[in-house]
């Protein structure tokens, strides 16, 4: 059986960064309720205000996309990338050393992180209509990032920043007016 669950983004608390730098909005994550030490996956929305390194997260994955602002370089264990165009996932060890550096001022960014062994993610960006299958392993958490989304089976409709998880295999139809994220979680242990 499928489950659609809907997460509005009105609803979620902000969280200071330790070093200050920014604010992070959780949108879902596994286990419920769990820290950042012991998380499975999580996803979330950052609002980045200044540049400086990244917290460490060991045997964690991540995938980060800019979604707001005019980018940022990330020097990842010693190497540069831009990140200087919207909505172009990119993925890096969250354990390697990672360094910020704002290209013209504040930016939001998506974030996936993913525990190794425990779940793999695969973040797609959809600007169309395109058809969403979640496998019998596995979640979708599609997240609107620009205008609207729509899925024709459940009946939702997603506003900028909204999201909806589905769980139990499922196929729908994702109508997009704007930019939406489609995160495919494949649950390992």
């Amino acid at each position: 059986m499928t489950t659609v669950q809907v997460l509005r983004a009105d609803r979620r608390a902000a969280t200071p960064w330790l070093n200050g730098g920014g604010i992070t909005r959780e949108v879902a994550g596994h286990p419920a309720g769990a820290g950042l030490a012991d998380f499975h996956w999580r996803v979330s929305l950052a609002d980045v205000a200044q540049g400086g390194p990244f917290s460490r997260f060991e045997g964690v994955d991540r995938v980060i996309t800019v979604v707001e602002g005019a980018g940022m370089a990330l020097t990842v264990a010693g190497a540069e990338h831009r990140l200087d165009a919207p909505y172009r996932p990119f993925a890096f060890p969250g354990d390697a050393e990672t360094g910020c550096e704002l290209l013209g001022g504040p930016v939001v960014d998506f974030n996936v992180m993913t525990r190794r062994g425990r779940a793999a993610a695969v973040v797609e960006v959809a600007d169309f209509q395109r058809t969403v299958t979640v496998p019998p392993d596995a979640v979708v958490l599609l997240v609107c990032l620009a205008g609207s989304a729509e899925l024709d089976l459940a009946d939702v409709r997603l506003d900028r920043y909204d999201a909806a998880l589905l769980t139990g295999p499922a196929t729908d139809l994702l109508r997009v007016d704007g930019v939406a994220a489609v995160v495919t979680i494949q649950q390992q242990a």
